[in-house]
């Protein structure tokens, strides 16, 4: 099942979307959204982001003995 965005808007008419799996577990969430245009935009760029984005490990390298 595939993922979905939801949109929320808060008690200070603020907008906020969450991704959450096709199980219903949340992987992201969204910072506030001044309009529903705003976070419309931040959906896209994420989506955007994901679909070309690298992975780029920055743990600390361990050394062997």
């Amino acid at each position: 099942m595939a993922g979905r965005f939801e949109v929320h808007q808060d008690d200070e008419k603020f907008y906020r979307f969450r991704l959450k799996d096709g199980d219903g577990n949340l992987v992201a969430e969204s910072p506030r959204f001044k309009s529903l245009s705003g976070v419309i935009a931040g959906i896209d760029a994420l989506r955007e982001s994901a679909a070309t984005g690298i992975v780029v490990d920055l743990r600390k390298p361990q050394h062997s003995s």
